[in-house]
This record gives C-alpha cells, structure tokens and sequence, in this order.
C-alpha cells in the first residue's frame, strides 16, 4: 500500500507558524496548484495539488514588502506527497543537540520511506544520506532539463524524498540566462539563480550531512558522498544536455557541445522552451551556407531576430556547423532523433505570464483559464495544435509585470 500525507496550505494558524496568520491567498495558490502539476507531467519528482477552494475570506498581504498592503481572497491548497520531511526538520534537532529525537526521526524516516535500508545502524545512516542525494541530484537536473527556477532553495524546502516542495516565487526561464532568478528577495545575491541551482542542492546536501553526522561519530563517509555527489552531476547533465540535443552517448564531445552551446544562448535573447523544442526540426542533411537562413527552425524563439548577424550570426553558424557534424557522425535516423528529443524538450510549461493571466481572471471569478492550462500541462510533450497560442514566447507586457518577472515569497 502506498502511504500519503495531505497538507493544507492557508487553512489558519498551526503550532508551526510562528507568528504569520497561516492563510493563503488565490494568487499564490493557483501558481502552487497549476504548478506541481505541470511539473508532475514534465515528469520531475514533486508534491502535488489535490484541491485549490476558495475560502470566502479576505487575506491582508503586502505583494512587494514596499509597505503597500491590500486584501487578497482567500484560498486553501491541498498538497500531496508521501512525506513531507524535510532537511530542516533534522537540522533543528541537531541544533537543539537533542540526540534521542534525531535518532528517532532518523530511524522513522528510513522504517517508512527507505525500508531496503537499515535503521539504528551507522551503515544505514549513510546509506540513507546517499539515497536522499542521489534522489536530489535526480530532481535538479529534471530542472535544469526544464528550466524550472525554485527561487526558494533554503533547506527547509529541500524534502527528504527528492521531491519540488514550496512552490513560491518559482519561474521558468523565458530568454535562456544561467543568472535569473524569480525571487525578488534574492534578486541582489542572486543565492538561487538558475545556473547555481546544483551548487545550492549541494550545499543543502552537507548541511544535513552535518546534522545526520553526530548519528555516525564520523564525518568521511557523509564526505565521500558529497564528493560523489559532484562527479554524478557532471555526468547526469551531460547525459540529460546530449538527450536535450539528440545526440549519441559520448561524454566527452556531448559535454564540450552543450558547454559551447551555452556559451552563445545568452549573447542575445533566446526563449529556451521554443530553442530545444524546434531543434529537433533540424536534419542531419543541414548546411550553415552564407546568411542566416540555417537558423530558420528556431528562428522563433530570437526575441530580437535583427541582432542576428555580425559576431552573433557568426557564433550560431560556428556551432550549428558543429551540431550537423556531429548528427552525422551519429547513427540516428532524423525521425529517430526527432521523436526521442520530443519527449524530453516540453512544448508546454507553465510560464509566469500564464500563471498571472489565470489569477487574473480568477479573481474575477473566471475559472476557465485555470481549467484551460491544467489540462494544456497534462500533455506538456504533446504537440496540442489547438493550443499553439501558449507555444510562443513571452509577450512584450509580461517582461516587467509583477507577477510574470519578479515574485515574492508572500502567500
């Protein structure tokens, strides 16, 4: 039998909610409940959203923290996953250095949700640290694959499980840019932008390395774990980039191939759903000939198609020159790459502008675009040419709006 948990987030004050009211408000719930279901049919380990109701209560809430307060409605979501521990929950015991609670939890976690393991024993301990990163670093590279951006990454919202838990100020990337972060609170350190993503996941990893650690007496084993960590990285992403471009497994060229391709996505605005999703379009039988017509598949995800010429023109064509040697040298059929690049490049996430468009007329009392994109995100690899409107980039409006570029953490 599977074992699940329900939580209600904005249903009223709990013991844990320290000194805030405990509420929620519709804007921050429909982003939560379309969110973890999109990201569940993306195929990323995540918490989903069983129920999104109306309250009936009015929730004081200031969007920005520029001292602007107004009244939002009220709403419940009804979270769902099979645990919701989390990395802080060992943290604050060890913190407290109450030894008997950690080793209960320890012991807990591993009887109900790692049970091929061990309890009560030091092997078991950091079996069960190994089987929490490995499914972290799972999870993380499912988001970079998307261009999922968690915008909260502290760990308390690390769940033991490997699943995206908090969906709060996240975003998904529009234009391709390793810096971005959603999170107006971050936006100085920039601690959770996408490209820092796994160095963060890491930095939770010895964090609860170290609050695990006083169950071992020893902290070399929690350590070659962490190392591990970093070299299964590198190898996850370059399997998951080759993936992203259709290619044959060969680490070496696959990574020096992703690594330059990275190199010239952000040297002008290119929307990183549309690039991957139309690269498959590409044949092996292509040629980077003078002018700019090679770049014609993709040519709708350039936010500003007239930089395309000049050094920039230059960069794709040296790339692309490289990407059609390499198909080539690769033993895999056009439509053979094509159908296997489509199952792992979305047409469909949830961008922000969507999200805002949907609270919008929720607020409203208009459901109908909620229940418009919770079914478009079931299928988020399938072509739906009924709704060919969300494949497109970001409009012009949604660039700065609150809501659509920078959120805050406030429910």
């Amino acid at each position: 039998a599977k074992r699940w948990a329900l939580q209600l987030k904005g249903a009223g004050a709990t013991p844990y909610s320290r000194s805030a009211d405990g509420l929620a408000v519709l804007r921050s719930s429909v982003r939560e409940h379309l969110c973890s279901e999109a990201m569940f049919h993306l195929g990323v380990p995540t918490t989903r959203s069983l129920s999104l109701m109306l309250t009936g209560d009015k929730v004081l809430r200031d969007v920005l923290y520029d001292g602007n307060s107004a009244y939002e409605k009220g709403a419940v979501v009804c979270r769902v996953a099979p645990s919701f521990i989390r990395f802080g929950n060992f943290q604050i015991l060890a913190a407290r250095k109450d030894m008997a609670s950690l080793k209960k939890l320890a012991d807990h976690t591993i009887r109900h949700f790692f049970p091929h393991l061990k309890e009560g024993t030091k092997n078991g301990y950091v079996d069960f640290f190994r089987e929490v990163t490995n499914r972290s670093l799972d999870m993380v590279v499912h988001w970079q694959r998307v261009g999922f951006v968690h915008g909260v990454m502290n760990t308390d919202n690390m769940s033991i499980l490997g699943l995206t838990i908090d969906y709060g100020p996240y975003g998904w990337l529009e234009g391709y840019d390793a810096g971005w972060t959603p999170n107006t609170t971050d936006g100085q350190g920039k601690r959770y932008q996408f490209g820092n993503q796994p160095g963060v996941v890491m930095w939770n990893l010895a964090q609860l390395g170290s609050a695990i650690a006083p169950l071992i007496n020893e902290i070399e084993p929690l350590e070659a774990v962490l190392k591990d960590f970093k070299e299964k990285y590198v190898a996850a992403y370059t399997k998951m980039m080759g993936q992203k471009l259709g290619l044959e497994v060969r680490s070496g060229s696959n990574a020096a191939l992703s690594q330059e391709l990275e190199a010239v996505l952000p040297v002008t605005e290119v929307d990183m759903t549309i690039f991957f999703r139309n690269l498959a379009k590409f044949s092996k039988e292509g040629h980077t000939d003078d002018g700019a017509a090679f770049l014609n598949p993709i040519i709708d995800a350039f936010y500003e198609p007239e930089d395309l010429k000049g050094e920039v023109l230059e960069a794709w064509r040296e790339w692309f020159t490289k990407y059609f040697n390499r198909l080539n040298e690769d033993g895999i059929s056009d439509e053979e790459r094509r159908v296997a690049m489509d199952q792992v490049n979305p047409k469909y996430v949830f961008r922000n502008y969507m999200a805002q468009m949907a609270i919008e007329k929720a607020d409203n009392n208009d459901f109908s675009l909620v229940d418009e994109l919770y079914l478009l995100l079931k299928q988020p690899y399938g072509e739906q040419p009924d709704q060919q409107k969300w494949f497109a980039k970001r409009p012009e409006w949604a660039r700065h709006k609150v809501g659509c570029s920078m959120l805050s953490c406030s429910s």
